[in-house]
């Protein structure tokens, strides 16, 4: 798994949990919603941390909240540049 799925998955989960859109995040971001789409899809390898801090106080959370997580927290880069 690429790092950037990480992202992309907690994203979704949590809106998920919140029953919040894609679109409903981004109009309570002020992102485009492209912007979010392109993190989901995989197509923004690298969100910056702005964009990143936008989602979270949208989602009610501070970006230390927001990253987090398990999966994030146990990735190892190793194994990406194994891949």
């Amino acid at each position: 798994m690429e790092y950037s799925d990480l992202y992309a998955q907690r994203i979704t989960s949590l809106c998920q949990r919140r029953g919040i859109t894609i679109n409903k995040l981004a109009t309570f971001s002020g992102l485009k919603q492209s912007t979010i789409n392109n993190i989901i899809c995989g197509a923004s390898k690298n969100p910056t941390a702005r964009t990143l801090h936008m989602i979270a106080i949208a989602l009610n959370m501070t970006l230390a909240e927001l990253l987090d997580f398990e999966e994030l927290n146990n990735y190892s880069f190793d194994e990406e540049e194994a891949e």
